[in-house]
């Protein structure tokens, strides 16, 4: 296993959910609220050695969408070198 860092640069949520309680209001405000909380983030992410950039962005969709607990519509990064 390798440890691949990166940043996100640009990311898109699906903040819509069937209750009746969510407006498009609340849907609106979070989709633009939560971006400004990831991009600029650095994700240590443990992958196979060989990893190809698809392998990177799964695990790193995974990952934000666990902590944040919302589905990525896209998500942009970009690697860190050190």
């Amino acid at each position: 296993m390798a440890i691949r860092t990166v940043q996100i640069t640009d990311i898109s949520f699906d903040c819509s959910l069937d209750d009746s309680d969510w407006t498009e209001k609340d849907q609106l405000e979070t989709e633009e609220m939560l971006p400004k909380a990831y991009i600029g983030q650095v994700f240590e992410l443990e992958v196979s050695d060989d990893a190809d950039d698809y392998e990177v962005t799964e695990e790193l969709l995974e990952e934000v969408s666990c902590s944040s607990g919302w589905c990525i519509n896209s998500i942009d990064f970009r690697y860190v070198l050190k």
